[in-house]
């Protein structure tokens, strides 16, 4: 994913000061709002999964609002840029998805037609399930910054926006403050911030410290664990959200087990397919919250979300899954 900064159910009674669009409501909790701040319980250290009941997608806590999170995710990079006759497809992946249990659908402006293809699609599913959405400000420039995040709550929320994204940390500084007043104000329920590039771990890291986002989207994987070093326990210890993007290091992890039966050990963490044991490494360590697996196919998205459900690997059995992919 390149990292360059670019060249390019009521209406509130009040406008916010300016800040949505005329006609758009703030957003809206999912039907069982978080609890206020009052009400919250300190932030956990570490996220242990929750049960659930019967066949639900487990759950862990957003550490600063202790709302329950579905702990598989859905990204859109590359493919939800799609034309309109190659949407097909694409709204299955949704209706799976959600129906799964499921909620967190990440996108960008970035992604070209991504955020405008979800809040097509979601228009027409009849969904029973509010869909918690998340995209992000990839621009410089304050006045830049709130266009476009307006845009995007437009074309993909269509007035709601659960968690809003500074992307790559592009004009952080700016936008940061932008986002804590939205927040505040109640035009987006939390604030985050994201980098694809280990180089950018050092500032990952400080601006966790310091500033203590609800959110940080990071690249972690069974071949890719720079995050374990420092970024996953800042993260913990401030009470920050984790999510996972390159969840399959790009499909490089398919290529090293193409070919390969899966071992027997996968039926005791009730996994099916090397995808669920790669994601269910990944939820593996407690600091993590929701990786974000994107795919266009509909059967590869039901492959995906079930690894929401079932036993996790401890570390011993986490560390034979790296042995034997770096085998």
């Amino acid at each position: 994913m390149s990292s360059r900064a670019p060249s390019r159910r009521d209406v509130l009674t009040a406008t916010l000061g300016g800040l949505l669009l005329p006609g758009v409501a703030a957003s809206q909790p999912a039907k069982k709002a978080a609890p206020g701040p009052s009400a919250v319980k300190p932030p956990e250290k570490t996220a242990a999964p929750s049960r659930g009941r019967g066949d639900a997608m487990l759950t862990r806590p957003i550490p600063s609002t202790g709302e329950a999170l579905p702990i598989i995710g859905l990204g859109t990079w590359q493919t939800f840029d799609a034309a309109p006759g190659e949407r097909a497809p694409l709204a299955e992946v949704l209706r799976t998805f959600l129906d799964s249990g499921a909620r967190l659908i990440d996108s960008s402006p970035m992604y070209g037609r991504a955020e405008s293809v979800v809040g097509e699609l979601l228009r027409k599913l009849d969904a029973t399930k509010t869909p918690f959405l998340a995209t992000k400000v990839w621009t410089t420039g304050k006045n830049e910054g709130i266009a476009q995040m307006r845009e995007s709550i437009r074309r993909m929320g269509q007035g709601r926006m659960d968690l809003m994204q500074i992307h790559n940390l592009v004009d952080w500084r700016t936008h940061l403050p932008v986002l804590r007043d939205w927040k505040a104000r109640g035009a987006i329920r939390y604030l985050g911030i994201t980098h694809y590039a280990r180089s950018a771990f050092d500032d990952l890291e400080r601006i966790i410290r310091e500033e203590k986002p609800d959110f940080v989207q990071l690249p972690y994987s069974v071949l890719e664990r720079d995050a374990e070093k420092r970024l996953l326990p800042a993260a913990a210890a401030h009470g920050v959200a984790v999510l996972v993007m390159q969840p399959f290091s790009s499909g490089t992890l398919f290529e090293r087990v193409r070919g390969r039966p899966l071992p027997g050990w996968a039926a005791d963490i009730d996994c099916t397919s090397w995808a669920q044991v790669f994601l269910k490494f990944i939820l593996g360590h407690p600091a993590v919250h929701c990786p974000l697996p994107a795919t266009r196919k509909p059967s590869h998205a039901a492959d995906n979300v079930r690894a929401g459900f079932g036993r996790m690997p401890d570390e011993k059995l986490r560390a034979r899954i790296v042995k034997e992919l770096e085998g």
